[in-house]
């Protein structure tokens, strides 16, 4: 895209914005706040651009991005000026590497990154705590003891007195005490006036030693997503959430899919170098937010527990993920990781623990191991279908006497990439969406409004809001109401000669597309839009008939749909649409997210971390990338909602629309003569 007074002789510097990846050429100099005002990317701004509110903050992406065809280097952008200079001088919220985008200039091609707390709408990141019984097993003690006193009559040690009070009033014995608890005991016993409080944990380690009385301590549950990383801080005593907060993965800018962040690491040596030091800072700003909410200290997290898909799992642990971007997808490790929280640079209590699930398969990681942990398929005579919707969906099957497990590549369409007028989940943007079957007329919601378009009160409303995209599970509602309304053939092919019933129609092209929303920012529905969510739909549904062939069935008893996206959908569309089988819909219900309830889990129970290293011995992992059927249930799958599969339970609710005849297509309505030649 160009900016409008463009003209040939520039000289012109290309730029993209990430996470919203929109891009365009524009003349050296010109500001990066006027060229993502020109793109519409969503930064923030107060001061009209004079470097006075601070809000537009951005951050250059250096390096190599053969994705976006850019070399991002320092030099590609204009040095820090008087402007930033003086902001810096008397602001304490600038951090290190980030500029004003209202100063800085563009002087050759670049990458900006846009922080989520420079956005205006900001993504919202859905992974709050779900409602769960936890049997309490904490994996961290606490025990207060009054030691005595040193004295001329007895020659012992502070750690060896120490020792004798934990053994005469908890019966504690043979516990291990390290280096780092020795070098600073003794400060602690006569802070405390030789009482202090000691952390013990179920391997009878001592992590901590506070001075009086410590009432409890707190840990860290992360879900460490391709796209989204989820924190929340629990009291290891009660099990209470005291905070929960959700940041983008800044991993993003590496790429949006999995594989594109192992091609980098492919392409640059030492890419994941990067990919490490940038998942860690999030979850230290993470760990700082959740415990600045909950008012508590960053020493009191004592432990931490992971989880993620196996290629997050090996770059937060620091290990080159090279070996997952090939067949056969071999595993640095497949059992559980426990190491200290210093050695993953992660600020917390000096002594702190992480312990990080074991992952299944190559593509099926530690967050498919905490799914099962929080649904327990495996407890349950059952058949459970578990879907984790996702850039890189995880399906298990089974039940108490057998488990399957299998991950198959979406792409990031769900979560509103490769969409003309896609976006993430943030304020503005349609998440609901129903069409007239007679009328074609559409009315739809947003985040951040209760009301349909169509109530009087809904323009004021939304006027600050604005509409402004549609998220993945507008999308999704959009394309079954689509075809409901029989503006869409089985095949996906957009009904040309509807124009003639309905204005929304309109011709693009070779093809037709409909228009949800007309206003500031017009939202369309392309041929393109539909193929991109088939081609989603399809390798998900793909996945699961190769699970339920391998499983010798042809019908599920319950489908849990888990993660972020997953919570959203409305499962009767996600049906309508062929993203899950056939099933009765009164068993097909959202698990939330089932990833970041089972890192509770293993948080507060350290019982249950044997438990999952146990069941993931046995699940049998199916590799959908090798499997000589993968590609024929795709391409049935491409159908909506499936080109063989009747769909009985689902037909009771659901009036499927009558089947179009063979002449229907894309281009019909335009004249006989061009109809009969495509026929021909």
């Amino acid at each position: 895209m160009q900016s409008p007074d463009l003209t040939p002789q520039a000289e012109l510097a290309r730029i993209v914005f990430l996470p919203s990846g929109k891009r365009g050429l524009f003349p050296l100099g010109t500001p990066v706040l006027q060229a993502a005002r020109s793109l519409g990317v969503d930064i923030d701004s107060v001061c009209g651009g004079r470097g006075i509110c601070g809000r537009c903050q951005i951050v250059q992406a250096e390096g190599s991005f053969a994705k976006h065809g850019i070399e991002s280097r320092a030099a590609n952008l204009s040095e820090f000026d008087e402007v930033e200079q003086h902001y810096a001088g008397r602001r304490k919220n600038f951090k290190p590497g980030r500029r004003l985008s209202c100063a800085a200039k563009l002087l050759g091609d670049c990458v900006i990154d846009v922080p989520a707390d420079s956005q205006m709408h900001r993504q919202i990141v859905r992974k709050d705590a779900d409602a769960f019984d936890i049997q309490l097993m904490p994996p961290v003690h606490l025990h207060y003891v009054e030691v005595w006193e040193p004295n001329m009559h007895d020659p012992s040690g502070d750690l060896q007195r120490l020792r004798g009070a934990l053994e005469r009033e908890w019966q504690l014995t043979d516990l291990h005490f390290e280096l780092g608890i020795l070098q600073t005991l003794q400060q602690k016993l006569r802070a405390g006036e030789w009482s202090v409080t000691v952390a013990v944990d179920y391997l009878g380690q001592v992590v901590g030693v506070f001075p009086g009385f410590k009432e409890s301590l707190c840990g860290l549950a992360i879900d460490v997503g391709s796209t989204t990383i989820a924190a929340h801080l629990c009291n290891l005593t009660s099990g209470q959430v005291l905070a929960s907060a959700g940041i983008m993965n800044p991993q993003i800018r590496f790429g949006e899919d999995l594989m594109s962040r192992v091609s980098y690491v492919m392409m640059h040596p030492g890419g994941e170098v990067e990919m490490t030091r940038a998942v860690r800072n999030a979850i230290n700003e993470l760990a700082e937010e959740v415990t600045t909410q909950a008012s508590r200290d960053l020493e009191d997290v004592i432990e931490a527990v992971f989880v993620g898909n196996p290629i997050m799992h090996h770059l937060l642990l620091g290990i080159n993920p090279i070996e997952l971007g090939g067949a056969p997808f071999a595993l640095a490790t497949d059992l559980g990781v426990r190491t200290r929280a210093k050695d993953l640079d992660l600020v917390m209590h000096p002594n702190a623990r992480c312990y990080v699930l074991p992952c299944i398969a190559g593509h099926v990681g530690a967050d498919t191991a905490a799914m099962i942990l929080a649904e327990a398929p495996h407890q349950r005579e059952a058949m459970s279908l578990l879907v984790d919707v996702g850039t890189n969906a995880e399906i298990v099957l089974g039940n108490c006497d057998r488990l399957l497990a299998a991950s198959s590549p979406t792409g990031p369409a769900f979560e509103g990439a490769q969409i003309s007028c896609g976006q993430r989940a943030a304020p503005g943007a349609i998440e609901r969406v129903r069409i007239h079957p007679e009328t074609l007329e559409p009315r739809f919601k947003v985040i951040g409004s209760d009301l349909w378009s169509d109530d009087p009160e809904f323009a004021k409303e939304t006027r600050r809001l604005g509409v402004t995209g549609i998220c993945g599970s507008g999308i999704i509602e959009v394309v079954a109401e689509l075809y409901l309304a029989g503006v869409i053939s089985p095949d996906g092919v957009v009904d040309g000669s509807l124009r003639e019933k309905s204005s929304r129609m309109i011709e693009d092209g070779r093809t037709f597309t409909y228009v949800l929303h007309e206003g500031a920012q017009s939202i369309h529905i392309t041929q393109n839009d539909i193929r991109a969510i088939q081609l989603a739909k399809a390798a998900l549904y793909a996945g699961i008939q190769l699970l339920m062939d391998r499983m010798g069935i042809e019908q599920v008893d319950r489908i849990r749909l888990a993660g972020a996206f997953g919570s959203r959908i409305d499962v009767k569309y996600a049906m309508v649409l062929g993203l899950i089988p056939d099933c009765d819909l009164a068993e097909v219900s959202s698990a939330g997210n089932a990833a970041g309830t089972g890192a509770r889990i293993a948080l507060l129970n350290h019982e249950a971390r044997k438990e999952i290293e146990d069941v993931v011995r046995w699940v049998e992992k199916v590799e959908t990338a090798v499997e000589p059927r993968f590609q024929e249930h795709f391409v049935e799958a491409m159908a909506i909602p499936h080109k063989t599969a009747p769909f009985p339970e689902l037909s009771k609710v659901v009036k499927f629309p009558a089947p179009q005849s063979s002449q229907t297509n894309s281009l019909a309505g335009r004249g006989r003569r061009r109809s009969r030649k495509r026929a021909a």
